[in-house]
């Protein structure tokens, strides 16, 4: 029984131990990949650091560079918090183990000091023979046939515990020196981290000596990003108000139908109980008034937090919200992702294309998906059309280089009914 006991114990320790492995694996994954992403900052970084005209390209990059090395703190710090329940179970594992050796150990000895004692053939038949009656002598009999089989197998028990003991004290120092060298790897994060924030204000600072020149440049782009985010509303408002007449329509056809009828019948009319939509409908009751409209919407909603980011390879160069830049306020309404020239952009779930608007040198696409709507904007070409039923990852168009900076980006949103939402939300870890 108490050997039974070790075993479950050891079962759900190694099940325990499994979950953490699946856990820092990810998180191995994660930090790898944002390694590999800063690394490809870096040499972009050092080619345009070595023309002497400082650029917003610059910029940009060492955003990017200062958000990826700080998500990758953060995934440093969850590693470690990680390797510190491995450590923390293991040491555990260890004391449990070393308890039951102990007892074993106990246990074996005492049972070879009774062999040794009662180790003559003269000694083993007056302990049968001092029986009470027969069954107990035929009991004494049983036991010291079966007492060598149990000794060898006690003796078993000792040995899987010592190997057990010394594998999990292996991977006990396995992960300290693990913690030791993350927490090292830490460190250097934070200095390259705070080398890039320098190398930012200093950025800034020599860009600032164009102020003029480079707050007009900025405007125009804000400008046409504002130009963007009205398409949107006025797109979302059309398409609430389309749905409004159309129900209203819909609703005013089967009244008439329904006096017809009753006309025919010679019948007083029955007015509805209820109407499907009113002008009381909140925004969602309209984009959600059909079935697939409200199916739709309810499948967007379960992937949130899981939905792929609209470009395979790309940085946040500014999140959701309202910041400052070199003096010119601005409100961000999604995501703005620097990624690769001509980089492929997709639509992040399944859903239609609502409307294409050429701002000007760039395009921007929004699909509706029930009540929600995602938009992408900055795109070079566009592959779809208006109406087009697209599905998740498929390509919708190519990203342009911005007329300020050089980089490619684009700005992704979604927007529940009118209402702006952070991405962060709703898009897996990229």
């Amino acid at each position: 029984m108490k050997f039974f006991r070790a075993a479950l114990f050891l079962v759900c320790v190694f099940a325990a131990t499994g979950v953490f492995a699946q856990s820092s694996a990810e998180l191995k994954r994660r930090r790898d990949k944002l390694t590999d992403e800063l690394e490809q900052l870096n040499r972009e970084y050092q080619e345009t650091a070595s023309n002497k005209k400082v650029s917003l390209k610059q910029l940009n990059i060492l955003k990017a560079q200062i958000n990826l090395r700080e998500e990758k703190i953060t995934n440093i710090n969850s590693e470690v918090r990680n390797l510190d329940n491995q450590i923390s179970e293991s040491n555990n594992t260890v004391r449990s183990l070393q308890s039951q050796l102990d007892q074993l150990k106990k246990e074996y000895a005492g049972m070879v000091l009774f062999a040794y004692r009662n180790q003559s053939a003269y000694n083993k038949l007056m302990f049968i023979f001092a029986s009470k009656d027969f069954n107990q002598a035929y009991r004494r009999l049983k036991y010291l046939q079966q007492f060598g089989t149990y000794r060898e197998r006690q003796a078993g028990y000792i040995q899987g515990t010592q190997k057990d003991l010394h594998v999990k004290i292996v991977e006990l120092d396995k992960n300290k020196k693990e913690k030791s060298d993350l927490l090292q790897s830490q460190e250097k994060e934070k200095e390259e981290l705070g080398k890039a924030k320098n190398n930012q204000v200093k950025v800034i600072t020599d860009l600032s000596k164009h102020q003029g020149e480079l707050k007009q440049q900025q405007k125009d782009v804000r400008k046409r990003i504002a130009a963007a985010n009205r398409a949107i509303q006025n797109t979302i408002r059309r398409e609430i108000e389309e749905l409004r007449r159309k129900a209203e329509a819909e609703e005013k056809e089967r009244a008439r139908i329904a006096a017809a009828k009753a006309k025919a019948e010679n019948r007083e009319v029955v007015a509805p109980t209820k109407k499907a939509i009113t002008k009381n409908s909140t925004t969602s009751e309209i984009l959600n008034s059909t079935p697939e409209a409200a199916k739709l919407s309810n499948d967007f909603l379960g992937n949130r937090g899981r939905l792929p980011w609209p470009v395979a390879t790309g940085q946040l160069i500014h999140g959701f919200g309202s910041y400052k830049e070199d003096g010119i306020s601005i409100d961000n309404t999604g995501y703005e992702i620097r990624t690769n020239n001509g980089a492929p952009v997709r639509a992040v779930f399944d859903g239609t294309v609502k409307t294409i608007v050429d701002l000007g040198g760039s395009y921007l696409v929004i699909i509706i998906h029930g009540e929600y709507f995602t938009s992408y904007q900055n795109l070079r070409t566009v592959n779809v059309t208006k109406g087009q039923k697209v599905s998740t990852k498929q390509t919708i168009g190519t990203a342009a280089l911005d007329q300020l900076s050089g980089d490619a980006t684009i700005i992704f949103s979604i927007n529940k009914g009118r209402d702006s939402v952070d991405p962060k939300m709703w898009l897996a870890p990229n």
